[in-house]
């Protein structure tokens, strides 16, 4: 009998389960805007992203010249720099205030400015000066307009030294003009292209993000539709903590890990970004960061009576939270408490953890501490969840209590 109980149990369990799991699915393809959430953001976000910051790094900055000494040096100075991939001469002024109209309007993006007293400094062996001015409100205006003229400058200077040592070979002056030879490398985004450095972050926050509102429209819409605004409706079959939380969650993980395929495999490859992760790695780590951010959004869902109230409450955190995950902005440089703050959300350790693995070409033993930290996650969220649908489903039984028991009244008051 004992065991016939048990295998009853545990039968009746995960046919719960699996109805809670149909119903969710279901529910998520009739709610078009669940649906928008988890099927077309997901599908069309990366998309937008990666189109826009396509080109890497920017090129051909429109600039502006004032060239007061006009000399043959100053125009080869000139010409060397408009020669530059980074950098378009596009105006020749004639003073700096007719250039500071044009930076005002945005026509150009910077101004280099060369003195009256440039060849005649050359010429004495006193030092020169090239003065830049750029737009600081776009930093990769910035970088190329100045990159542009260092890179002038050293390969001008080396020009002048040589014709001034008086060497007799090719093999002096490079020795005298390049005591240490120095060659650059960049680590992991050989192209120093913007889209390798940003998309790969962007990409793990859409799938916390969307998770969120997804799952907190879900949430709204169930208490919506439900007369004493439950999450968790009376059903027999929904009286269960583990099956409606295990119910729900598989739905989600069903869906997001066709998702995540899509997000993390297929778009880098279609807009050629770096991507040297090994299959195995990638799969042991985004299977942690999204049973952390289903459960995640679960708890969360809890703040969320009505459906559009998870909009106003989580579509503000995406930029915060992309700048307290130590990518855009350097992890080393935010203060202590922000960075422990930043524990709390799957995402912080996702986007460092994907950009080692994809990018960095990490190992598991690598990512461990992230792993372990996403592990982390995912079962403690999945205790608060349970916490939060068993309080729900205590308050769903209260008022069907309360309901019967009015209706008994009811009933008594009108045999009297």
């Amino acid at each position: 009998m004992e065991k016939y109980s048990l295998r009853h149990i545990i039968r009746q369990g995960l046919n719960g389960l699996f109805y809670i799991f149909r119903k969710e699915l279901k529910a998520t393809i009739k709610d078009q805007g669940v649906l928008i959430f988890f099927l077309l953001v997901p599908l069309a976000y990366p998309l937008i992203y990666a189109f826009i910051y396509t080109n890497e790094v920017v090129r051909e900055v429109p600039t502006a010249v004032v060239d007061a000494n006009n000399s043959s040096q100053s125009r080869k100075y000139i010409r060397m720099v408009d020669g530059s991939p980074d950098v378009h001469i596009q105006s020749y002024c004639a003073d700096m205030e007719e250039a500071r109209l044009l930076l005002k309007d945005q026509k150009v993006y910077g101004i280099i400015y060369i003195p009256e007293s440039f060849s005649q400094d050359l010429a004495e062996g006193k030092q020169a000066h090239v003065s830049i001015y750029c737009d600081m409100s776009g930093m990769l205006y910035y970088k190329a307009i100045l990159l542009a003229n260092t890179e002038t400058s050293l390969k001008m200077n080396k020009e002048i030294q040589v014709k001034r040592l008086g060497n007799t070979t090719e093999r002096q002056d490079e020795i005298s003009t390049t005591p240490i030879e120095y060659e650059s490398v960049s680590l992991f985004n050989p192209q120093d292209g913007f889209a390798s450095f940003l998309i790969p972050a962007v990409l793990i926050l859409i799938i916390q993000q969307t998770l969120l509102l997804g799952v907190g429209l879900s949430a709204g819409t169930a208490r919506e539709n439900n007369r004493f605004r439950d999450l968790v409706p009376i059903s027999r079959q929904y009286q269960g903590t583990l099956r409606i939380v295990l119910g729900k969650s598989l739905a989600y993980l069903m869906i997001y890990t066709v998702m995540s395929t899509y997000i993390l495999c297929l778009v880098p490859k279609i807009f050629s970004l770096v991507q040297i992760a090994q299959p195995a790695t990638l799969f042991w780590f985004t299977l942690p960061y999204l049973l952390a951010c289903i459960f995640f959004a679960m708890t969360c869902s809890i703040f969320v009576h009505h459906r559009e109230s998870c909009m106003l409450i989580f579509v503000f955190t995406s930029v915060p939270l992309l700048f307290i995950s130590g990518i855009s902005w350097p992890g080393a440089a935010i203060p202590k408490f922000w960075e422990i703050f930043s524990w709390l959300f799957p995402s912080t350790f996702g986007i460092n953890g994907y950009v080692r693995i994809n990018t960095m070409g990490a190992t598991l033993h690598d990512v461990l501490p992230i792993i372990r930290g996403l592990w982390i996650q995912a079962v403690v969220y999945f205790i608060t969840t349970c916490i939060v649908y068993r309080r729900q489903i205590m308050l769903s039984r209260k008022h069907a209590l309360e309901r019967l028991k009015t209706y008994r009244n009811k009933k008594r008051l009108q045999a009297g």
